[in-house]
């Protein structure tokens, strides 16, 4: 075999074994740290905010991030577990009026806005409060999964929505409510073991 022929089974070899890599980060979600890593690049207008801000939204991602994969994994779980308890019609025959009242006027504002629609999910469209109120009112759903009881849930879900502010509000955590957040999400999860 000649150098060229090595050179070409060489990377005829290096092409598969990355197709295969491909394959697995893709199928099992993961990252394998073969690509570098695409920077993207601040707009020309991000240097002219303040110095102060730029660092606090740094900080503020990290959380900012925790909490968005939290409330989207609440929001899918009451969905699932309202469905399977209730059917698919468990919006219509088992959310209060007010939150459906709410709800529709949410998605009214998105729609006169001319911008992107959120989302084509109704639960989507409500506030934390009412994540709640739809657990509570359909306790029978849950009380398999929070064992804890409804007053676990509720004081858990009090101190999410407060800690939501600040992240919703572009606010800085101060260290405590950093610690507040780590705990009270350990808390989230404790409630349904």
């Amino acid at each position: 075999m000649n150098n060229l022929d090595k050179i070409k089974l060489f990377s005829l070899a290096n092409s598969l074994t990355e197709f295969q890599l491909d394959k697995i980060e893709k199928e099992y979600d993961l990252d394998l740290g073969r690509n570098p890593k695409v920077v993207l690049q601040k707009k020309e207008y991000y240097l002219q905010f303040d110095s102060e801000f730029r660092k606090e939204a740094k900080a503020m991602a990290e959380h900012y991030e925790v909490f968005y994969c939290l409330e989207k994994s609440i929001r899918r779980l009451i969905s699932d577990l309202m469905k399977e308890k209730y059917g698919d019609n468990w919006w219509e025959d088992n959310v209060k009026e007010a939150i459906k009242t709410n709800v529709e006027a949410n998605i009214k504002r998105d729609e006169d806005s001319g911008f992107t629609i959120r989302s084509e999910e109704k639960i989507d469209y409500t506030t934390f409060g009412e994540l709640s109120q739809i657990v509570i009112g359909n306790w029978d759903a849950f009380e398999i999964l929070f064992k804890r009881g409804q007053r676990s849930f509720q004081r858990i879900m009090t101190n999410l929505n407060q800690l939501r502010g600040p992240i919703a509000h572009c606010s800085p955590f101060a260290e405590d409510e950093i610690v507040r957040l780590e705990l009270t999400v350990k808390d989230w999860f404790r409630l349904m073991e």
